[in-house]
């Protein structure tokens, strides 16, 4: 919706560009220095739309740019012929490249204390380590985990496994290694779903402070609550995110030399630049530079 809402601000402010200076969008032509000038003018800050801001975009796409806008509005002008070229075709624009990303890293050790401190006397505790594992060793995405269903949870030959649906409807299978595989053995027998129908929820809601499971599926919501309740618990950072040990394990991995490809894979990346995003080793590479300062 704001991507529309942004689509719709750029085409209109360039219009009422073209009207103060007297020229219609048809007549508009790259040797027209007024409308080159209209062209510099539409690189407004995303402030103009009442309601938004740069921090809108923090965890979704980057918003299209006027300029952007501007460009496709002239392409279905010159597919409906209504002007011969594209003149904001050859307006070169700023480029945006992200190097790393912007989640925070929460370390091999602080991931393992958070492990340990939770309470797994009551199927609350046992349920809130399994998905902390889950998310830990198979490096998922908090909505696939918040979506699997009990016969998502099986054992293939010799080996037991998890069948994630990712974002864009795929499904990949990740194998679990034998201490998660425990984690998840005793709290499905706690909560009783041994043989729970394979279509119910894996990871169930609780019911406040009850330590009581309900019917139905827990949310990715309640996985980031449960984490920084459990994060305060532990006496750790609250600022650390489910994705955040994306980060830890994609970094950790890396580190042991295992190959892009492989850490690829296990992400569930289509593109290999966006595992490199993940990774962290240049801060550590940074962080003994500085170290090593003099002053």
């Amino acid at each position: 919706m704001l991507a529309r809402q942004l689509n719709s601000l750029g085409t209109s402010s360039f219009s009422a560009t073209c009207e103060t200076h007297t020229h219609e969008p048809p007549t508009a032509t790259p040797f027209n220095d007024s409308w080159t000038g209209a062209i510099i003018e539409e690189s407004t800050s995303l402030a103009s739309l009442p309601g938004t801001s740069a921090n809108t975009w923090t965890h979704n796409r980057w918003p299209p740019s006027p300029r952007s806008c501007i460009r496709r509005l002239f392409d279905f002008l010159v597919m409906r012929h209504a002007v011969i070229l594209n003149p904001a075709a050859t307006v070169r624009i700023e480029r945006h490249q992200v190097i790393e990303g912007k989640t925070p890293e929460i370390g091999v050790e602080s991931a393992r204390r958070l492990l340990a401190s939770l309470d797994t006397s009551h199927v609350v505790g046992l349920r809130d380590r399994a998905i902390l594992a889950v998310l830990i060793y198979t490096a998922a995405r908090v909505g696939a985990v918040a979506e699997l269903r009990r016969g998502d949870f099986y054992h293939s030959a010799d080996q037991a496994c998890l069948r994630f649906t990712e974002k864009g409807g795929k499904s990949r299978e990740i194998p679990v290694r034998h201490d998660l595989q425990q984690f998840i053995v005793e709290y499905l027998a706690a909560a009783g779903l041994d043989i729970a129908d394979k279509s119910s929820p894996l990871f169930r809601s609780a019911i406040r402070r009850t330590r009581h499971l309900t019917q139905n599926p827990i949310t990715p919501g309640d996985i980031h609550r449960l984490m920084k309740r459990r994060l305060a618990d532990a006496g750790l950072p609250t600022h650390f995110s489910p994705h955040s040990f994306r980060v830890t394990v994609i970094t950790d991995l890396l580190s042991q030399s295992v190959s892009l490809e492989s850490v690829q894979h296990l992400a569930g990346h289509a593109d290999p630049r966006t595992t490199r995003l993940y990774d962290r080793r240049s801060r550590q590479i940074t962080r003994n530079i500085v170290e090593r300062i003099s002053v």
